[in-house]
């Protein structure tokens, strides 16, 4: 029996896994979580094998740092993401945190079961479309930006300053300033503005 626990702030969307997971013999639900700090807390008791995780939520704590923490407990529990989101920065930051596999909320049924059998037995479980974009990624080389790299773009777009961005990721104005002559030189961009739109059309940020 696979124990699971459902990570996802939309109480139609858990109804809707509870009810098509506990339809497979194998497979049983034995908590929800609303939040990401809900998640960290629920994943800490015994028995729970694995974790479906999604990556947004309401408040600070979001999906990739609930599962580092996840993933940094003794006898932890494994992480499978389930998410609407495909971004580089996204898929990067979920396997770099520890995530056992990746799956859109729009995959088959039969997918994400199998998915979830495969994660919770420490295989590796990416959608077809999450390994395609993660091939491009290794095979772009230099150009493809790191997850702090990403981050740091991801604020220039919602508009803040050197000194915003460094307050927010813990890094100096200096840091975050070589981030983005860094972030320049892959994109083959030389404004903050058509850095974000580079992005974007790459796919290596959310878009709006």
């Amino acid at each position: 029996m696979i124990r699971l626990l459902l990570s996802d702030d939309h109480p139609v969307v858990r109804a809707g896994m509870r009810a098509l997971l506990e339809a497979e013999d194998d497979l049983h639900v034995v908590g929800e979580a609303a939040t990401a700090e809900e998640a960290v807390r629920l994943a800490e008791t015994p028995g729970i094998d694995l974790v479906l995780m999604d990556l947004q939520f309401p408040g600070a704590l979001q999906g990739v740092d609930a599962t580092r923490r996840i993933r940094s407990m003794p006898a932890a529990p494994r992480v499978l993401v389930l998410t609407n989101y495909d971004t580089d920065a996204d898929i990067l930051g979920a396997i770099e945190a520890g995530a056992s596999g990746y799956l859109l909320k729009d995959a088959p049924p039969g997918e994400l079961v199998a998915a979830i059998r495969a994660a919770a037995a420490g295989e590796s479980a990416l959608a077809p479309t999450v390994a395609s974009r993660l091939d491009e990624s290794q095979r772009s080389g230099d150009q493809r930006l790191t997850v702090r790299e990403a981050e740091v773009l991801a604020l220039v777009a919602a508009g803040r300053t050197n000194r915003e961005i460094g307050q927010a990721l813990f890094l100096s104005e200096a840091t975050v300033k070589s981030h983005l002559v860094h972030i320049f030189t892959k994109l083959g961009v030389g404004s903050r503005t058509a850095a974000v739109a580079r992005a974007r059309e790459l796919g290596a940020i959310r878009a709006g």
